[in-house]
């Protein structure tokens, strides 16, 4: 979403019309992002200053990292390109991270339930056998 939004500002398009068609395009994909993103853009098309139609935003949303960054960018007319890269590229290691992690907690918890299954056949084929054996050696005449 932020590369996108990138683009269709390096491309000329103005602040309000660049959300609102970057809100357009993740409609599908994430509505929540995609109705903050128009929301900003109909606020500002209104008359609203960038900080005040960035402000109306739920602070744990996943704009809140770059809400006020755009909002500082836009009001300040300076380019937000490379930051809105470089916050891209932090998301995109965070998601990585986030993937990873799962990804190794989900291998724990298949190592449980296959350790379990596999735990009694061991005992029975590996350690039962060395006892008995260590157990007639020991015990002569006990077992059969």
């Amino acid at each position: 979403m932020l590369d996108l939004l990138a683009a269709a500002l390096l491309a000329g398009l103005p602040t309000h019309l660049a959300l609102a068609a970057v809100g357009d395009a993740v409609e599908p994909l994430d509505p929540d992002v995609a109705e903050a993103l128009r929301s900003v853009a109909a606020r500002v098309r209104l008359g609203a200053t960038p900080e005040e139609a960035w402000r109306g935003l739920p602070a744990t949303g996943r704009l809140a990292p770059v809400a006020s960054m755009l909002a500082r960018g836009t009001e300040a007319g300076g380019s937000v390109q490379s930051a809105l890269g470089h916050a891209a590229r932090r998301m995109r290691s965070e998601a990585d991270a986030a993937a990873a992690a799962r990804a190794e907690r989900a291998a724990v918890l298949v190592a449980g339930p296959l350790g379990l299954c596999f735990l009694p056949a061991f005992i029975c084929l590996g350690v039962l056998p060395v006892v008995a054996g260590l157990a007639d050696g020991m015990l002569p005449g006990v077992l059969p």
